[in-house]
């Protein structure tokens, strides 16, 4: 009898181990660990089955399987201001010395002076100048490089965190998920598409080819012997709103089959990507809509909103069958490595 307890202690400590290797080995097979259990992850993992599958009848050849996703809100945070706009007014106090006539020059004596408000009364108009003379004058290397210095050791006003690590967790997770089923994942973003370029390969594993932005205009010019590419004080094209369908088009060729955003910004990059063309139009498209809710770990924001206003597209998401992410209830965290 002792022999027969001993056998059985012996087969059940066995499955005890076994069941618990499987339960690891089902929490490491987890594409989206930083995601809750609940209908966006559900949602986002049903699609793409559904779609990279051989044996779905709605599987969807790789060279189609293309994924654009929004940048500032969508990727990475976007308050208490858009980063690039950060950039923009570290160099006027960086290229200060340079220019003293800007002490008495708005918008360029706010910014100095640290009055925002006034800056910011100024609109589009002020912006505009502060972009021009921040993001021209050199060539495209030289950008670059400036870029590449200030992402690498600018922080943000709130948490201190450098601007390149304020990405959100969940979403690195999300595109590195799509690229292990064939996706091909694209930056379209309202920001500058050589503002975004010297990083975007590091911080997301997206390559520069695969960057959609806005842009001023550039001319080619030989320097000292070599052949450059200047950058322009002229503003070349718009990606955003209805200028998001119209960069897909020019820069990637091919109709998204999923689409993530998280502004009024992103509604016509949703439209295009999932409204279908005709009524035999049966490919599975599917929109996403990251909804900062989260005001204790990041920010919660949306219709009143003046930077990432969500209102409209809030408003469609029902109809056309978009996720809308609550980011508070759907991510386990935030940021990565503990930052939340």
């Amino acid at each position: 009898m002792a022999f027969l307890q001993q056998r059985l202690s012996a087969i059940l400590a066995l499955l005890l181990i076994c069941a618990a290797g499987n339960v690891a080995a089902a929490a490491s097979d987890d594409p989206l660990p930083s995601w809750n259990e609940g209908r966006s992850k559900d949602a986002i993992i049903e699609f793409v089955h559904r779609v990279a599958d051989e044996s779905s009848p709605e599987f969807v050849p790789v060279e189609d399987r293309i994924a654009t996703f929004d940048n500032d809100g969508t990727l990475w945070c976007e308050q208490p201001m858009y980063f690039q706009l950060a950039f923009a007014l570290d160099r006027v106090k960086a290229m200060a010395p340079d220019h003293p006539e800007w002490k008495t020059q708005q918008p360029f004596k706010g910014v100095l002076e640290g009055d925002m408000k006034t800056v910011m009364a100024g609109g589009e108009k002020s912006l505009l100048q502060i972009i021009a003379v921040t993001h021209s004058g050199m060539t495209t290397d030289e950008f670059a490089n400036i870029v590449s210095e200030w992402i690498g050791t600018a922080k943000h006003p709130k948490t201190g965190q450098r601007y390149q690590d304020m990405v959100y967790q969940p979403m690195l997770e999300l595109l590195a998920y799509l690229r292990s089923n064939g996706f091909k994942t694209f930056i379209v973003s309202g920001g500058g598409i050589e503002f975004m370029r010297p990083w975007t390969a590091a911080v997301y594993g997206i390559p520069p080819e695969q960057v959609v932005g806005s842009s001023i205009k550039t001319e080619f010019q030989m320097r000292d012997g070599l052949p450059v590419i200047v950058r322009l004080p002229e503003v070349n094209f718009i990606d955003d709103k209805v200028g998001k369908p119209v960069g897909i088009n020019q820069h990637i060729g091919r109709r998204p089959l999923l689409a993530g955003g998280n502004s009024d910004g992103d509604l016509q990059m949703l439209q295009y990507t999932t409204i279908p063309r005709n009524p035999d139009d049966a490919t599975p498209r599917l929109g996403l809509i990251v909804h900062h809710t989260d005001a204790e770990r990041e920010f919660s924001y949306d219709r009143k909103s003046s930077i990432g206003k969500l209102d409209k597209a809030l408003d469609e998401a029902p109809m056309r069958g978009w996720i809308v992410i609550d980011m508070q209830k759907d991510w386990a965290s935030i940021f990565p490595a503990g930052r939340d």
